[in-house]
């Protein structure tokens, strides 16, 4: 294949697997936004149980692998960028399975937030391929991620703001979950090839990394169900900054990467952020009342309640047809007390 249809192929797959990852957004906030069971009580088992949830799975599973293809056949300053555009898909088909129009603010929140991702993935890969981490680097990172997630999803909710907060807390750890899952398995990796740092690892040390990355795959997929209870957009937004910034400092700090361009290099990475950060800001305002701020205020509401492990409790939901792909089009008739827009 000559290089100009790798390209466009690169940039196929990179669009299939940003449509991917915004339907299964999507699907996962209209879970968080379904009416909980009539004694408010709920379980992980739950959430496992509906159909709804699989197919969120296995939408973030197709998304998955068509980011990997694109990589195959583009280079990451190319894939990377185009991952992004998952908020902006996710967006207005939130709203449109909300039956109704996205608003300006977060039109402006979205676009900002993309700029600032942009901005900081650009600077952010590094110019060489990176080594991986030793056994006992692996370790010591997969330690301190589970604290800080622990830190990140135990805070209370106090009143509409807190339960804001409270999910980009676990917006913010689901992608660093995520972020912290793709060191690793580059570390599996290079065991597997014999190719890690220091001495060779034991079977039961490479089984040990497998179980760690399934952990915090897991648990990023969860988080991220947990964040959505409070809106879609400006958690999205969060889960899609935050893990790349995660493997940032992991790279920076471990496997003597650097930002590209040197000093200017960081200083765009600290633009791009505060740019993101001001999109979330406004991502955060952008509900028009029946949209994510809607479901955060909304009686009722089953969801993801994250724990201080950071596996999270599910409240069991129902309601949505299971015949509805991901529960994607909206209920036949809308709960009282409980908005269905994102």
């Amino acid at each position: 294949m000559n290089p100009a249809a790798d390209t466009a192929l690169a940039v196929l797959l990179s669009l299939v697997s940003a449509a991917g990852y915004a339907l299964a957004a999507v699907a996962q906030s209209r879970l968080a936004a379904a009416p909980a069971s009539p004694d408010g009580r709920g379980t992980l088992r739950a959430l496992l149980a509906r159909g709804q949830w699989w197919w969120a799975v296995g939408l973030n599973a197709a998304g998955a692998l068509a980011h990997v293809a694109a990589l195959h056949h583009g280079p990451l300053t190319l894939v990377q960028p185009l991952g992004a555009l998952t908020l902006v898909a996710a967006l207005p088909l939130g709203a449109y399975c909300a039956r109704r129009r996205v608003t300006r603010t977060e039109w402006r929140g979205a676009l900002w937030t993309l700029a600032g991702l942009v901005g900081l993935v650009a600077v952010t890969g590094p110019a060489a391929p990176g080594e991986a981490l030793s056994l006992r680097e692996a370790l010591a990172v997969a330690a301190a991620t589970a604290l800080l997630i622990a830190a990140l999803s135990s805070g209370r909710r106090q009143g509409n703001g807190g339960r804001a907060g409270r999910g980009l807390g676990h917006a913010t750890a689901s992608g660093i979950a995520s972020g912290v899952a793709s060191a690793l398995t580059q570390t599996l990796t290079a065991a597997l090839a014999l190719d890690l740092p220091g001495a060779e690892p034991t079977w039961w040390q490479t089984a040990l990394l497998a179980v760690l990355i399934s952990g915090f795959a897991t648990g990023g997929l969860l988080l991220s169900q947990a964040a959505y209870r409070g809106g879609l957009a400006a958690p999205l937004a969060v889960v899609n900054l935050s893990n790349p910034a995660a493997a940032a400092v992991i790279g920076v700090a471990l496997l003597g990467e650097t930002f590209r361009a040197g000093a200017w290099g960081w200083l765009a990475a600290g633009g791009a952020s505060l740019i993101a950060a001001r999109g979330v800001v406004l991502l955060t305002k952008g509900g028009d009342g029946t949209g994510e701020a809607g479901v955060a205020t909304g009686t009722g509401a089953g969801a993801v309640v994250g724990t201080s492990t950071g596996a999270g409790a599910v409240a069991e939901s129902g309601g949505l047809p299971a015949a509805r792909i991901a529960g994607l089009a909206a209920p036949e008739a809308e709960p009282a007390g409980v908005p269905l827009a994102r």
